[in-house]
């Protein structure tokens, strides 16, 4: 098919080649009979009719013959798919029995191997069933040893452990008898207490005794003293005043009396205890009164300067009662600022004597001043001649430092170079006997040295 397709086109080249030579011959002849125009123009149009009628038997030949190709190679190619599909059709045939022979195969096999993976995970089976019932059996046997085990050992501890519980148990009743007992006593001496409590007069002996163990612990005995007359012509006496110095060497009194409104203060305490606000502020009121009163007395008995200092100490035994008087708005400014009484408590009066023993130790300096700069002015002078002996000391050990570099040197290599050419005995003994000397006195030598 293909070569009759080349036939024809090669035909059809030929034919346009030769079509084209004409042309151009005409051509020449047109150039040529230039003179025979009119012959020419009609020769011209014959010959393009001639043409034109050729190339219509061409072009109806060439669709002809197109045709006819066409036809065959339509016939070609449906022959030639034809047999192409039958032969896929016999191959796709051949392909689906091999795989049929395939998959009886792989089942064929498939079948071996699960009845043997059968056989074997059978004979695994009773291997395993047989060791686990063995381990089971061992196993068994070994929980049996060590429960036994465990049960001695359990209830050796048990019986341990209950002694030893028995035993606490009954330390620590005795130790809540003996508590119960201490509780007893304690609870007879708070009884006794809350009696001694109750008396106006005892409550001030508490008071002043706690005051004076304060005094006692901060200050030394010839800074303080008891019942002072702090005002003079009068008879009234302060618990405690401290000696402050004055401006002119006298002694000013800082008076500091001990206040204790327990009834007032017990009010206070009931009520808080109930909850009843209105007892609350009724008690607070009472003990504001109480303290201002308190406050009132102490002016007016024991501040008269400058004999004593232009305030006064309250002092209050219990820092509970303290607190209560500190919470109330503005009282401590008016005790102040109308009766010139600072409030203190436990804490903050031991705070007001350290501050005041720092003032007594500035004081002792102050007076002590003059005798402070002969000893350091002596410290001085002495210091010089310290300095002088330090200074020869120094100067004699660098001289003597000298002398020994100079026999360690010198004098050494002197004796050297005289004993350069004497023989050394061969034993350190021999030399030792021959000098007089023995290992023990070189050894003392050295000691002393």
């Amino acid at each position: 098919m293909l070569l009759v397709l080349a036939v024809v086109v090669i035909v059809l080249i030929v034919s346009l080649v030769t079509l084209s030579s004409k042309l151009s011959q005409v051509k020449t002849l047109q150039e040529q009979s230039q003179t025979s125009s009119a012959e020419l123009i009609r020769s011209s149009q014959e010959l393009d009719r001639r043409v034109t009628d050729n190339m219509a038997k061409m072009q109806e030949l060439m669709d002809t013959k197109l045709e006819k190709v066409r036809e065959v190679v339509d016939q070609k190619l449906t022959s030639t798919l034809q047999n192409q599909t039958k032969q896929t059709d016999q191959r796709i045939a051949q392909l689906d029995a091999r795989f049929d022979a395939f998959q009886r195969r792989v089942d064929d096999n498939m079948k071996a191997t699960s009845q043997a993976s059968t056989e074997q995970l059978g004979k695994v089976r009773e291997t395993v069933d047989k060791q686990l019932s063995d381990m089971r059996k061992e196993n068994e046997a070994k929980l049996e040893l060590m429960r036994q085990t465990v049960d001695e050992k359990l209830q050796k501890t048990l019986d341990e452990r209950m002694t030893q519980s028995f035993q606490r148990v009954s330390t620590q009743l005795e130790q809540v008898h003996q508590g119960l007992g201490e509780m007893r006593g304690l609870a007879e001496g708070v009884g006794d207490l809350k009696k001694v409590l109750s008396g106006v007069k005892t409550r001030g002996i508490v008071g002043e005794i706690q005051l004076g163990a304060i005094l006692r612990d901060i200050l030394s005995p010839e800074q303080y003293e008891e019942n002072v007359a702090t005002v003079s012509g009068s008879s009234e006496r302060v618990e405690f005043a401290v000696k402050l110095p004055g401006e002119s060497g006298e002694t000013v009194w800082l008076p500091i009396d001990s206040k204790f409104p327990g009834d007032t203060y017990e009010h206070l305490v009931d009520a808080i205890n109930a909850g009843n606000e209105e007892a609350i502020a009724a008690a607070k009121k009472g003990l504001e009164t109480r303290i201002k009163a308190e406050a009132k007395d102490i002016s007016t008995k024991y501040i008269a300067p400058p004999e004593t200092t232009n305030f006064a100490i309250l002092f209050l035994p219990f820092e509970g009662l303290y607190a209560e008087v500190v919470s109330q708005t503005g009282l401590l400014e008016q005790l102040q600022r109308e009766y010139r009484v600072n409030v203190c408590g436990p804490s903050t009066m031991a705070a007001l004597l350290n501050s005041l023993q720092m003032g007594f130790q500035s004081v002792a300096i102050q007076k002590h001043a003059d005798e402070i700069q002969k000893v350091l002015s002596a410290v001085k002078t002495e210091f010089e001649t310290y300095q002088a002996q330090l200074e020869k000391a120094q100067k004699q050990i660098r001289t003597a430092e000298t002398t020994i570099d100079k026999i360690l040197t010198t004098r050494t290599k002197a004796m050297n170079r005289k004993l350069r050419g004497v023989t050394a005995l061969e034993s350190l003994e021999d030399a030792q006997s021959t000098l007089g000397l023995v290992e023990g006195s070189v050894e003392d030598q050295e000691d002393d040295e």
